[in-house]
This record gives C-alpha cells, sequence and structure tokens, in this order.
C-alpha cells in the first residue's frame, strides 16, 4: 500500500485540505483534495480513483509526484496548445448587473422579403 509523506514536506493532512480550499485552478483542487481523502484515511488510492472517477495509475501518480518532489508539484500549470482565444476578464461587480444588448439601429426600416421594384436581385428597400 502506498503512502502519501507528509512529514517529509512538514504538512498535516489539514494542510492538504486547505491546499485543496485555497487551490486557483479546478485540477489543482482535485489533486489535493484526494491526497487529502488518502492521507485522512477515508479511502486508499484505488478507491479514492473511483470515487473522484479518475484511473488508479492518475491518482498514484499524483501521490508519487507529491512524495518525490512536494506539494508545489501538484499545481496546475498550462503546458502547451494554442493560447485561449478569448481571455477571461474580471467578473461583473456592477450592483445591477449587466444590461441587455440594446437593439441595432438602422437608418432605414428593414422590410421582410425583397422588394419588388428591384430586378438585379439585390436588396434594396423600397421608399
Amino acid at each position: 500500500m502506498i503512502r502519501i509523506e507528509i512529514a517529509k514536506w512538514g504538512q498535516t493532512p489539514e494542510d492538504l485540505r486547505l491546499a485543496s480550499v485555497h487551490a486557483t485552478h479546478p485540477r489543482s483542487r482535485e489533486r489535493f483534495q484526494a491526497l487529502y481523502l488518502i492521507a485522512s484515511g477515508q479511502f486508499n488510492a484505488t478507491t479514492c480513483a473511483a470515487h473522484i472517477g479518475r484511473q488508479d495509475e492518475t491518482v498514484l501518480g499524483w501521490i508519487h509526484r507529491y512524495n518525490e518532489s512536494g506539494p508545489d508539484a501538484l499545481i496546475y500549470h498550462r503546458t502547451g496548445g494554442r493560447a485561449p482565444f478569448l481571455m477571461r476578464t474580471a467578473p461583473n461587480r456592477s450592483p445591477t448587473g449587466s444590461r441587455p444588448a440594446a437593439r441595432p439601429t438602422t437608418a432605414y426600416p428593414v422590410r421582410a422579403g425583397r422588394s419588388r421594384s428591384s430586378s438585379s436581385g439585390c436588396f434594396r428597400p423600397s421608399a
């Protein structure tokens, strides 16, 4: 049975729980939470993997990485791929929330269908 070497890094299971609560990325949060569940004795690695919906090898890899390199090894870092097309912006902190989009205005009224006076096939508004 594999053990989490929390004493090697001067941590307690409570430190792992706090790290999961304060992690900024969901992947980091999941890793610290899994290690907390195992270190606190609630699960072993195999049952924890089944509980959180991960493969056994994934959770065992997290444990090995933690034991070898410490808690910093579990923090998620984006390693490649295309940059996100739209960057996430800060949340709207307006007390009124967001406003509905304004209706677009046109210089002339738009009517359904095409004008009968046009034989070229181009849309022209009738006056």
